[in-house]
C-alpha cells in the first residue's frame, strides 16, 4: 500500500462507530478494558477544541483501517509544547502496508503546524513489529518509564 491509497484525516462525530470498533481491538491488543464512561470521554475529548486530545484515522476504500490519538502539552525543558503519540492502532488486514507510517508522518506534520518540539511514544518491549518501524522512523531513547497508579 502506498500514502496516495491511505487517506488521513481527523477524526469526526460521524465516525464514532468505527472508532470504537479500532478502540476495542487495540484494547484487546493490549489485554485491557475500559470502563464504557472512559471511552465515552475520550471520544468527547478528541472533538473538544477546548481540551489538547486529538484523534486522527486512516483511510483505506471509505474503510477506517487505523486510528491514532495525541496529547499536547507543555513541558519544562523547552518554550513550546510536546506532542505525546498516546494510541496508535491499525487493523490487522493493513498491518504492514503502510498504514502505521502513514499516521506517524501525519502526526508529525500535525506537531510541526503546532509548533511542538518533539513527538514522543511508548510501546511494550515486545512489540516487535511494531517497533520495527518504529526504529526506522524515530530515535529509541534510553529512558525507562516507571509508573504508580493512583
Amino acid at each position: 500500500m502506498n500514502h496516495s491509497s491511505v487517506k488521513i484525516k481527523p477524526l469526526a462525530i460521524t465516525d464514532y462507530d468505527l472508532w470504537l470498533h479500532l478502540w476495542q481491538n487495540y484494547l484487546t491488543f493490549y489485554k485491557t478494558s475500559l470502563p464504557s464512561t472512559t471511552t465515552e470521554t475520550t471520544w468527547r475529548n478528541m472533538l473538544n477544541d477546548d481540551v489538547a486530545i486529538y484523534g486522527f484515522g486512516a483511510w483505506k476504500d471509505d474503510i477506517l483501517v487505523g486510528i491514532t490519538h495525541v496529547v499536547l502539552h507543555p513541558n519544562t525543558w523547552n518554550t513550546t509544547e510536546c506532542c505525546y503519540l498516546e494510541d496508535l492502532y491499525v487493523s490487522e488486514t493493513v498491518r504492514g502496508q503502510g498504514v502505521g507510517r502513514a499516521l506517524i508522518e501525519q502526526v508529525y506534520a500535525f506537531a510541526n503546524e503546532k509548533d511542538c518540539n518533539r513527538v514522543y511514544w511508548t510501546t511494550q518491549e515486545g512489540n516487535t513489529d511494531a517497533r520495527q518501524l518504529y526504529d526506522k522512523i524515530a530515535s529509541l531513547t534510553d529512558m525507562v518509564q516507571y509508573r504508580h497508579n493512583l
